[in-house]
């Protein structure tokens, strides 16, 4: 986004004035970057920022597909990035107005888009944040060993092994059920597993996870 745009500085100032937690002065600012608006793009990223300070659930959907429907009208790569977050925010308002069939439809949405996302920390955010929406929801695939993973991974916050956790977690918590994730989650388990920094009971718990996992891999 262009710095320099009217729109983008006065939603610039409103993340400032929220961050001060100044509300109503954010919600100010995020209305006059909608007023100010002079295309469809402009209108998606002002309309982002207004949704985020409504005070009903219902306003707060109206904004959100006020903003995807503005980036369906776009429609070029300046908003290709856009679309994982857009659906996240449109699958947390259906949930807060208790609709989980289109949250979760938002949901799966949201992982179609999430490659689109460049790399970096919001995208491992979002990818985190959609693993958990599609399991709150049901659309994700019952993970395999999930009862061993959870055990680990209390074993392993109960004696502060961080490097355990920081080798694993990440790869478990992102997890969005396709044949790539199970393939990050098992590589990183045997990473962890040919270290052989864990207790012994932990190793065995360990080693049956990764065998557990490795049995229902898809094969090609």
């Amino acid at each position: 986004m262009d710095p320099s745009t009217p729109v983008v500085r006065l939603c610039a100032q409103g993340m400032q004035a929220e961050a001060e937690g100044r509300d109503t002065d954010a919600g100010s600012l995020f209305r006059q970057a909608w007023e100010s608006a002079g295309d469809d793009y402009e209108a998606c990223v002002a309309a982002h920022y207004l949704a985020r300070h409504q005070s009903t659930p219902q306003q707060t959907l109206h904004w959100n597909q006020e903003c995807l429907n503005r980036a369906d009208l776009v429609g070029d790569d300046r908003v290709k990035g856009f679309y994982a977050s857009l659906h996240l925010n449109m699958a947390k308002a259906y949930g807060d107005l208790d609709e989980p069939e289109k949250a979760r439809e938002h949901f799966e949405l949201a992982a179609t888009r999430i490659d689109d996302v460049p790399p970096g920390q919001y995208a491992d955010w979002a990818r985190v944040a959609i693993a958990e929406g599609l399991r709150s929801t049901g659309a994700a695939r019952p993970r395999v060993a999930d009862d061993l993973l959870t055990a680990l991974f209390t074993k392993f916050r109960e004696r502060g092994d961080l490097k355990a956790l920081g080798l694993t977690l990440p790869a478990y918590l992102t997890d969005l059920g396709t044949e790539a994730d199970q393939v990050r989650l098992t590589t990183a388990l045997h990473m962890l597993h040919a270290a052989r920094w864990l207790p012994a009971d932990e190793q065995h718990l360990l080693s049956t996870a990764i065998s557990k996992l490795t049995s229902t891999a898809p094969t090609t």
